[in-house]
């Protein structure tokens, strides 16, 4: 497992619950968290997918994700 930072587009608890399903659902997505509070609203995601395949799960869910170092 590794974690991947992303700048995202979710500010909100209803952004937060729009991603839900998708993160969750994902068997290799093991944890996950937005912090709303920093200007990039940093998304935080322990999983063995690539950076590519969780932006193309944000994306699926309606919202971006650019990764970060």
């Amino acid at each position: 497992m590794e974690t991947l930072k992303f700048k995202t587009n979710i500010k909100c608890g209803g952004c937060v619950a729009a991603v839900t399903p998708f993160l969750n659902g994902d068997e290799h997505v093991e944890n996950w968290a937005v912090d709303l509070e920093s200007a990039d609203r940093v998304l935080k995601v322990e999983t063995s997918h690539s950076p590519q395949e969780i932006q193309e799960l944000i994306k699926k869910a309606g919202y971006v994700a650019e990764k970060i170092a």
